[in-house]
C-alpha cells in the first residue's frame, strides 16, 4: 500500500473498518489542539471561573475526556480503543481573547489515537461555545489540528 491509498476503502471502493488484527500492540500517543476566539464578556467569564453553567474550562475538560472515550461511536470506521490516559489542558491569550485546548491521548494497542485526540479537542471547544453562547454568539473555533503522533509501524510525526 502506498501513502496515497485510502485505507478505509476496499478494492471495490466499499467503506470498511481497517483490519488491524495483525499489527503489534505498541504505545500510541497523539496530541491535538484547537482555539476559540471570544468576546470580552465571554473571556472575562472564562478567566473568573464562573458562569451560569459553572466553571467553563472544567466542564470543557470533562467533555473532552468523555468525547475521547466515545470517538468510535461518533466516527463510523474508528476502532473502539482502551485509552490508557487523556490529558486536557487550556491556555488563555489576553491579547487575542482566546482559549486554546490541547489534548494528549494515549493507548497501548494496534491502532493510533489521533482521532480520539482530535475529537476531544473539537468537543471541548464546542462545550466552551455552548457554555458562553448566551454572551457571545460570534465565537470562532479555529486552528484545530494534530500536533504530534507516535507509535506503530509509521513511527513518529510532528507538526511542532
Amino acid at each position: 500500500m502506498n501513502s496515497e491509498e485510502l485505507t478505509h476503502f476496499n478494492a471495490q471502493g466499499e467503506a470498511h473498518m481497517v483490519d488491524v488484527g495483525g499489527k503489534q500492540h505498541t504505545k500510541r500517543v497523539a496530541v491535538a489542539s484547537g482555539q476559540i476566539l471570544v468576546n470580552e464578556v465571554a473571556y472575562a467569564k472564562v478567566l473568573s471561573g464562573h458562569s451560569k453553567k459553572g466553571n467553563v474550562l472544567e466542564v470543557a475538560r470533562i467533555a473532552a475526556i468523555q468525547a475521547a472515550k466515545q470517538t468510535s461511536t461518533l466516527i463510523p470506521l474508528c476502532h473502539p480503543l482502551a485509552l490508557t490516559h487523556i490529558n486536557v489542558s487550556f491556555t488563555t491569550d489576553d491579547a487575542q481573547q482566546s482559549i486554546t485546548i490541547r489534548v494528549q491521548a494515549e493507548t497501548v494497542g494496534q491502532t493510533g489515537v489521533e482521532m480520539e485526540a482530535l475529537t476531544a479537542v473539537n468537543i471541548g471547544l464546542l462545550t466552551i461555545y455552548d457554555m458562553l453562547k448566551a454572551v457571545d454568539r460570534a465565537m470562532v473555533i479555529t486552528n484545530v489540528s494534530l500536533l504530534h503522533k507516535e507509535g506503530g509501524k509509521s513511527g513518529s510525526w510532528s507538526r511542532i
